[in-house]
């Protein structure tokens, strides 16, 4: 298991943010992103998306607090034995969130390589 702190696993996920295409940014809307150091209720989870998808948003869709993507800092140092590991797998699971937050669901993310 690696060491990384909190301030630095969050500079991870900012660089995850950052490396995303610039189309595809624009694109999030009402979503915020967080870390936690572990899931809820002891769930083995690196990520969690909670929210309604933008492909399930209607003209009801008014004022609705944001989604939320959580990003889990020790399951993932758990999995990971060097720092190119934990930086590979937070960027692959910020992007299995964001995915949902667009609508695709486990199994094309599964497709596509990103589980």
């Amino acid at each position: 298991m690696i060491e990384v702190s909190r301030e630095d696993f969050d500079d991870l996920v900012s660089d995850a943010l950052d490396e995303l295409p610039p189309e595809l940014a624009r694109l999030m809307d009402n979503v915020a992103i967080f870390v936690e150091d572990v899931p809820p209720d002891g769930e083995d989870l690196l990520g969690l998306y909670e929210g309604v998808p933008l492909t399930e948003r209607g003209d009801g869709y008014l004022m609705a607090i944001p989604d939320r993507i959580t990003i889990y800092r020790l399951p993932m140092l758990g999995q990971c034995d060097t720092a190119d590991d934990i930086r590979h797998e937070v960027a692959v699971t910020v992007a299995h969130e964001i995915a949902h937050h667009f609508g695709i669901d486990d199994a094309r993310l599964h497709e596509l390589g990103y589980d």
